[in-house]
């Protein structure tokens, strides 16, 4: 069962190495989730067929949460809200609206934009 969600911030720094996100990663004794925004944010920025690969491999290593018509219609509601007073992103909306529906932590560190809508659901995993 998925503990919680990895925003794509979470996974980038995974692809990179970051060693506070590995080790923090490694830590973790429960599956995490990503949606697929985040599947196809990662995939987007992968500039080669190498560097898919990998992508590929790591995103194996999560749950793929898809979304609702409801998680849809709940992002839309928070475009509307929050676009204009806080900048918030289009994916930023749909990857919250899983973490919403579930009521589990979205890891992050986007929490100018993420806390607005989901509260203290999104967590900073680490430094």
């Amino acid at each position: 069962m998925t503990a919680a969600i990895a925003d794509t911030t979470v996974v980038l720094h995974l692809y990179r190495r970051y060693a506070p996100a590995l080790t923090w990663y490694g830590s973790l004794s429960q599956p995490l989730g990503i949606t697929p925004i985040t599947w196809m944010e990662v995939m987007y920025g992968a500039g080669s067929k190498a560097k898919q690969a990998t992508c590929l491999a790591l995103l194996g290593q999560f749950d793929l949460i898809h979304l609702t018509p409801s998680d849809q219609d709940w992002a839309m509601q928070q475009m509307e809200k929050y676009r204009l007073s806080h900048g918030v992103a289009t994916g930023d909306c749909f990857i919250a609206s899983a973490a919403y529906r579930l009521q589990l932590p979205l890891y992050t560190h986007n929490l100018k934009d993420m806390t607005p809508m989901i509260s203290s659901l999104a967590v900073k995993p680490y430094a």
